[in-house]
């Protein structure tokens, strides 16, 4: 099959177009680098024409309130030149509780972006996964300073994203599932011990301070975004962090 996949070269849309390469497929990977533009619509009918299926990975800049103008727009685009290209297969990458958390401007932007495809004319697919152990990094520095990081003690399910990629992977591949398919990490951490748990691997001193105002997390209630029957990943968080620090 030829498969489009906008934002292939990020995180996860490099590693799922060398997968879906690996398996025989001919994945295109397209973005603002190759003259594609979601908000613009350059490039677009393109990027598509002839496509079987296409994977969206791009992601808004940021995470304040310009998040739900961008998945719309986006979305709009490529929907429009998916029909346009008569492609049979939509799929995007969103998260595990993504309608569970409107106080966040983002989580309601990405429950827009799963409106519009799902009540769109195309088949389509919606793989949520839970929180990237990728981004435990960038998640310490929000809120940190020199001797303390504030996290809250909000449960979360970390996956690695080559687990992220190996399933958008396959639901690309596959038929599409006009549906949802769940995917979480094997284990659950409330986020202030995961932050302590990262601090010691990388030899850093600084004290994880509890504090259930801390971060862009701090706004999510329960435990929304675990999922005990999402399908589980093999890599545990100590495994990747050896690996990968």
């Amino acid at each position: 099959m030829k498969i489009a996949v906008i934002g292939g070269t990020g995180l996860i849309g490099s590693q799922v177009v060398r997968n879906l390469t690996a398996a025989g497929h001919e994945a295109v990977p397209h973005s603002q680098s190759t003259g594609v533009d979601v908000i613009s619509g350059q490039g677009l009918d393109g990027a598509v024409a002839g496509a079987d299926v296409v994977v969206n990975l791009t992601n808004s800049p940021t995470f304040d309130e310009a998040p739900p103008a961008f998945f719309r727009t986006s979305m709009e685009n490529l929907l429009a030149a998916a029909r346009n290209g008569g492609v049979g297969h939509f799929v995007i990458l969103s998260i595990v509780g993504t309608d569970r958390v409107p106080e966040l401007d983002y989580y309601r932007a990405k429950a827009l972006q799963e409106h519009l495809l799902a009540t769109g004319a195309i088949p389509y697919s919606i793989v949520r996964a839970t929180q990237f152990m990728e981004f435990m990094d960038a998640v310490l520095s929000w809120t940190a300073d020199a001797d303390t990081v504030r996290l809250p003690a909000t449960p979360i399910q970390p996956i690695a994203a080559e687990d992220v990629a190996a399933a958008v992977t396959e639901v690309a591949a596959g038929a599409p599932l006009n549906g949802i398919r769940d995917i979480a990490g094997p284990e659950v951490f409330a986020l202030d011990e995961l932050g302590r748990i990262t601090l010691s691997h990388q030899g850093d001193h600084r004290v994880v301070v509890t504090d259930p105002t801390a971060g862009m997390f701090a706004a999510v209630k329960g435990d929304v975004l675990t999922d005990e029957s999402a399908a589980l990943a093999p890599t545990r968080y100590a495994d990747w962090l050896t690996r990968t620090h």
